[in-house]
């Protein structure tokens, strides 16, 4: 009697979703439950716990948690290793990830000295050259980006940014 095509070999359909997903339930599991409370301090008395500084990691890391758990999920149950889903990793020029490297050291060099739109408006105008933009109106959301992303941390989110240089 033969098995049917569908049925593969053991209980792991896909192993590059399990893996993914126990790798990234571990990462989320050491920020939950070792680097928040131990590394992130709370102050003795909060207004509303949104403000305290422990809530956006927390939010963070249980959303990482419940993916992860979700992504195991889809690898134990959901056989996709025989489909062409655009999931093989493919490798761009290596300009590209330089690119990115110097954009990140950019951003977090001059963050600092220049604040956090101008350091921004630099880093973001890199990564749009590193992954090459045709459009031109696209390159307006150069400035758009950062100034959106500062106010929202400025003056939403209450976290004290250096904004500008002067």
């Amino acid at each position: 009697m033969s098995t049917p095509d569908h049925k593969r070999g053991g209980p792991i359909r896909d192993p590059g979703d399990v893996l993914a997903g126990a790798v990234l339930l571990i990462a989320s599991a050491v920020l939950l439950f070792y680097l928040v409370p131990n590394y992130i301090g709370e102050p003795p008395v909060l207004q509303n716990p949104m403000m305290s500084p422990r809530w956006l990691p927390r939010i963070v890391g249980w959303l990482l948690l419940g993916f992860s758990a979700l992504l195991i999920m889809q690898g134990l149950l959901v056989d996709n290793t025989g489909k062409e889903d655009g999931r093989r990793i493919e490798k761009g020029p290596r300009r590209r990830f330089g690119l990115m490297v110097v954009a990140l050291l950019v951003y977090v060099a001059l963050f600092e000295t220049f604040g956090a739109v101008i350091s921004g408006i630099l880093a973001t105008l890199i990564l749009f050259v590193a992954h090459p933009v045709r459009t031109w109106w696209a390159y307006s959301l150069v400035i758009v980006f950062p100034v959106l992303v500062t106010f929202l941390f400025v003056n939403v989110m209450n976290v004290p940014l250096p904004v500008m240089p002067f």
